[in-house]
């Protein structure tokens, strides 16, 4: 069955959703959610809304996908079967390896991977489903035709509606390096909604330049469909529930074919909107993709400013409420909002403190009408119960394989005897729980006696037991026993780089990260006697993945760096070498093991939002951590500029300057087929010497002097003195 999914940051949304249509629910747990922002539920929210849900036959998944770090996997896993115990339908984790640990020893727990996993191609859905994952949620990068392949291999998520993340799924640390609030942790501050300037074409002015515009795929949905998509996602954990509400009905209306859907859209609209909407990246970058004159919600236009007599009229059929609210745009840029002030038979008068102009548009972004009708709908379960009361007998209630007898045997009346519309009036007071209840069969004797305080205490136990039945689907439960752990031993005492051009470096590894996935592996770096690694990017589809293959085939190489689990299978199938990136985010020891089980594994990397003392007890001899050297923020899937081809002036190299004055680095590369992609790079070159025991990575991306950087890499004196813009990362600190 297709199922629509909506979201649920508060017990609110998550019933709007369910009154709507929703076939399911996605929310996230106090602990281990990725909207840590978002309300969230805390124990008994949560059975609340598992009990409402089931009853009206919609499943509920919880997300705990953030990144674990090892002192927290005990917690960790505490949670997570408190949470399946509680009868969720599936867990949403980010971090496949530890999906991997769960799947073999819980196998009952159903696990959804997240769309942080990165998820874009065949190989990353292999890789899904070994580890014991059920569905995979796709990165919202991945094209369609891409999506039809992995749909062949494993049940697929694909988001439809809502906020777009401008970096790729699962990698992005602009929040966490610029503000010390980690993405991969729920914690992300949304740095990218701010103002920007590129420095392009002689371009200073700041706009959102990193903002895109909401998700809809609408019609388009059928094309998914086609595709073999099953589940249609709907993000927003922190939007309102008129908006849950709102999208929900449009889609169930597209999945319904109720035919024309166009009030739906208004109203989808009216709730949120920004930048009027992108059909998104599986369809190709679209001329709405970027939102860079309006960051928030602009609602729905319904008319134009008139100015008449210095008052500010807006002709329209639109018939406006006392509490609705506007915002007025003028050039496409916000410049003030505004209130009902008279209505009129042909429009109404706008009230603004913005001194307004003839031709301003005028945009509904509260609408009370829509609003009321998306909260008033309604809907129950129902249930049919079967009741058996026969003298002399045990009374029995039975109702979806529930059966609740009654603790003593049926006497014989001795006055009035109990009737079938007593009991049937007392089965239909249900406790509270969201049920219609009828009844299959009623057998009742004619002179059955039960006392009304008898017969309201067994109805009551039967509904207990009828709602923990519902709500607890069938689990098994699991019990928390502490894990285990081994600790590492030996060292590496290696250097690795990361390197976009050959130079002659005495270096033990280099792994080669191309500027152009077309052209040719340099002669030099083919020749050298270093040990080499292909670089496999967080973003590669298998499409991608056939430029990396003719490469192999020029140059022998050692195996594959990869930044995207997908790289682990793609390393296998041409036996290479595995070089684990730190696009994995390794932090904890339980997923370290399973990654170290993979026979090709040569090396792997620590996350670089670890601080010392995380870093140090994952050191094992294939470990590596970032040292020093160029510090990657962001992969840019599509082009910022709005795909203006013929006004590019195609540089290697870019500047993202922000309103504090701080530049990033936007390096432009090109993949296989010749399409731009891009990376943001931190304002300050990361300095350091890594950990005792450890291999040091130097990422030299951008890097100009290779020699420089090696020679500096154990002297953060000299790097100090070499990088006036500097920053430790999370070393010293870590996040939380």
């Amino acid at each position: 069955m297709l199922e629509i999914l909506a979201p649920a940051g508060n017990a609110l949304c998550a019933d709007v959703a369910i009154n709507n249509g929703a076939n399911a629910i996605y929310l996230g747990y106090n602990a281990f959610s990725a909207r840590q922002s978002a309300e969230n539920f805390d124990g008994e929210a949560l059975c609340a809304i598992i009990e409402r849900a089931h009853f009206c036959g919609v499943k509920v998944y919880v997300a705990m996908n953030t990144v674990v770090k090892d002192q927290e996997f005990s917690e960790f896993l505490k949670t997570l079967f408190f949470v399946w115990n509680t009868g969720v339908d599936a867990i949403i984790l980010q971090d496949l390896l530890l999906g991997k640990y769960i799947s073999k020893r819980y196998p009952e727990i159903i696990l959804h991977a997240s769309t942080q996993a990165g998820i874009c191609s065949v190989n990353g859905a292999t890789f899904a489903k070994e580890c014991g994952f059920s569905r995979v949620i796709l990165a919202r990068e991945t094209p369609i035709a891409e999506i039809a392949k992995i749909t062949k291999i494993i049940e697929t998520e694909v988001f439809v509606q809502g906020a777009l993340c401008t970096c790729f799924s699962g990698q992005c640390y602009f929040s966490s390096f610029v503000g010390g609030n980690s993405g991969n942790r729920g914690r992300c501050k949304q740095p990218c909604r701010k103002l920007y300037a590129y420095d392009r074409n002689g371009n200073t002015e700041k706009t959102y330049a990193l903002s895109l515009s909401d998700l809809c795929v609408g019609e388009d949905i059928q094309k998914l469909i086609e595709a073999g998509v099953v589940s249609f996602k709907i993000e927003g954990r922190m939007r309102r529930a008129e908006y849950v509400g709102a999208a929900v009905r449009y889609y169930r209306g597209l999945l319904d074919g109720m035919g024309n859907n166009t009030l739906a859209l208004s109203d989808l609209k009216r709730t949120y909107n920004r930048g009027n909407y992108t059909k998104g990246l599986a369809f190709g970058q679209d001329k709405r993709f970027l939102s860079t004159s309006v960051q928030g919600h602009i609602g729905e236009k319904v008319g134009v400013v008139k100015v008449v007599s210095g008052k500010y009229f807006v002709e329209t059929r639109f018939s406006p409420l006392q509490n609705d609210a506007f915002k007025v745009l003028r050039g496409g840029l916000e410049v003030g909002g505004g209130t009902v002030e008279k209505t009129t038979g042909k429009g109404f008068y706008l009230f603004s403190k913005t001194r307004l102009k003839n031709g301003d548009g005028v945009f509904i972004t509260t609408d009370t009408a829509v609003n009321a009708r998306v909260l008033s709908a309604r809907k129950r379960g129902s249930v049919s119960v079967k009741l058996t009361f026969q003298t002399g007998e045990y009374a029995l209630a039975e109702c979806n394989g529930v059966q609740v007898y009654s603790a003593e045997k049926l006497q014989q009346a001795t006055g009035r005897a109990l009737t079938k519309e007593e009991l049937e009036s007392c089965f239909l007071k249900t406790d509270g729980l969201p049920i219609e209840v009828s009844f299959s069969d009623v057998q009742l004797s004619k002179d059955v006696f039960v006392a009304k305080s008898v017969l309201n205490a067994f109805r009551r136990e039967f509904y207990k037991r009828l709602s923990e039945t519902v709500a607890k689907n069938g689990h098994k439960e699991y019990s928390f026993a502490e894990i285990p752990t081994v600790k590492r031993t030996g060292e590496n005492k290696k250097t690795a780089m990361i390197v976009s051009d050959f130079q002659d470096v005495a270096v033990d590894i280099a792994v080669y990260k191309p500027n152009d996935y077309s052209a040719s592996v340099p002669n030099g770096f083919q020749n050298a006697t270093f040990e080499k690694y292909l670089y496999y990017p967080p973003f590669c589809t298998s499409a991608d993945e056939k430029s990396l293959e003719k490469m192999l085939l020029e140059c022998t190489f050692d195996g594959v760096f990869t930044e995207n689990y997908a790289g682990i299978v793609f390393a296998r199938a041409h036996g290479l070498k595995i070089f684990a990136g730190v696009g994995l985010n390794l932090l904890n020891r339980v997923a370290l093991h399973e990654l170290l089980q993979e026979e090709n594994l040569a090396y792997y990397t620590l996350s670089k939002e670890a601080n010392e003392k995380e870093l140090a007890c994952l050191i094992h001899e294939k470990a590596f951590v970032l040292s020093s050297g160029d510090l990657k923020l962001m992969d840019l899937c599509y082009c910022p500029f709005g795909k203006t081809c013929s006004l590019c002036d195609r540089r290697s190299t870019y500047t993202l300057t922000d309103e504090n004055g701080r530049a990033f680095p936007v390096r432009r590369y090109l993949d296989g087929a010749g399409n731009c992609r891009f990376e943001v790079y931190n304002c300050t070159k990361l300095v350091g010497r890594g950990v005792i025991g450890a291999g040091q990575l130097l990422d030299c991306t951008l890097t100009q002097d290779l020699s420089q950087a090696l020679a500096l890499k154990d002297d953060e004196e000299r790097q100090k003195q070499a990088y006036p813009q500097r920053t430790f990362g999370h070393f010293n600190r870590g996040v939380l």
